[in-house]
Order: structure tokens, then C-alpha cells, then sequence
């Protein structure tokens, strides 16, 4: 369960509908989780304006500027605004909680017998999953720089991260392959398609 969550965007006078007058429009905000990368429609309290990249708080008990959490959004449910924001606040994310995608490195293990959950970062492929398998055998890194620093033909982890978390939050794309396994997410639940 995600405790804060980022903004976003926020539309103070909702969403753009055909057939609702701009009275019965109710403002709304779309952000993504801090633990699970969940993409979630906010709608805030009464009086309060969100602002983009805003850290709000979203757990059990009581809220300071959030009302409800509406529903739980796919990536093509997004804004534009939405969109364009979202690397953006990946990154920084994973930046905030380096830690964690640290431990990532150093504990990654294989899946099957044929792949690495290395290998599931986009960029890495057999060559730099030995290469990284072979530092942390030395050391645990400890920092983004220090993987930079002992890996140096690898791209930017963070950049590679970003990535991935994109990649599995596009649940409309097929599930093949590497997309099928789920690392840093929560992907929403598949919806019951409906019969005729």
C-alpha cells in the first residue's frame, strides 16, 4: 500500500468531458506512488491547489490535502501533462531511495536458467550482467557512482531503472519476453473483458 505519492498534474477544474457543464466538474490529480510506482486519480480536499512534482501524503489516517484515492489509472489513462512529468519524477524517486535500488544490484538473482533479473533492465545483456556479477563479488556497491565507477561501459543505472519502471507501468503492450516479469511495480489488474 502506498503511504505519499507525487503529482503529476493536477486539473483544478477536472477532466474535459463532453455533456458535463464546467458546475459539475470536480478537480482531480493524477500521481504515482512512492513505493510501488502506482499510478492513482487523486481528488483533494476542498480549497487546496496541488502542484506538480508535490509530495502528498495518501496512507491510512488522516490526509492534509488529499480528499480520496479515486481509482488506480493505466499509462494511457494519463494526461499529456501526466506523461511528459513522468520520467521526471521516476527518476527522482529513484534517486530519493537509492538505497533500495542499490540492494537491487547487489542482490539481483536469476529467474531461470537462461535469464538474470539484471538482464531485464533495458541496456544490459549478457556481457554487463557479468561484468556487474563480477564487481559485486568483490565489493556490494554502494552508490549509483560507485556502479558507474566499477562498471565503466555500463549506461547510467539510473537512466536504466527509469526505464524499466516505464516499461512495466505500459501494461497495454504485450506481455512477452522480458515485459512479462514485474521488478519495481504494481501494474493495475488486468480488466474482465466484457462479452457480447
Amino acid at each position: 500500500m502506498e503511504e505519499y505519492a507525487i503529482i503529476l498534474d493536477y486539473l483544478p477544474l477536472g477532466y474535459v468531458e463532453e455533456g458535463l457543464g464546467g458546475f459539475k466538474r470536480k478537480p482531480v490529480a493524477q500521481a504515482i506512488g512512492k513505493d510501488e510506482f502506482t499510478l492513482l486519480e487523486l481528488t483533494p480536499k476542498p480549497g487546496v491547489d496541488l502542484e506538480i512534482h508535490e509530495e502528498v501524503y495518501i496512507g491510512k489516517g488522516k490526509r492534509d490535502k488529499i480528499a480520496r484515492i479515486n481509482r488506480r489509472l493505466r499509462h494511457n489513462e494519463l494526461t499529456a501533462t501526466a506523461r511528459v512529468e513522468l520520467p521526471y519524477v521516476i527518476e527522482e524517486i529513484i534517486r530519493s531511495n537509492e538505497k533500495k535500488f542499490i540492494k537491487f544490484f547487489n542482490e539481483a538473482g536469476p529467474i531461470s536458467t537462461r535469464l538474470h533479473q539484471l538482464e531485464l533492465l533495458p541496456g544490459i545483456g549478457k556481457k554487463h550482467m557479468w561484468d556487474i556479477l563480477k564487481a559485486r563479488k568483490e565489493k556490494p556497491f554502494e552508490s549509483f557512482e560507485d556502479i558507474k565507477k566499477r562498471v565503466p561501459m555500463l549506461a547510467d543505472p539510473v537512466k536504466l531503472l527509469v526505464k524499466r519502471v516505464l516499461m512495466e507501468l505500459d501494461v497495454d503492450k504485450a506481455k512477452r519476453g522480458k515485459r512479462k516479469y514485474v521488478l519495481f511495480t504494481r501494474p493495475p489488474r488486468k480488466r474482465a473483458e466484457t462479452r457480447k
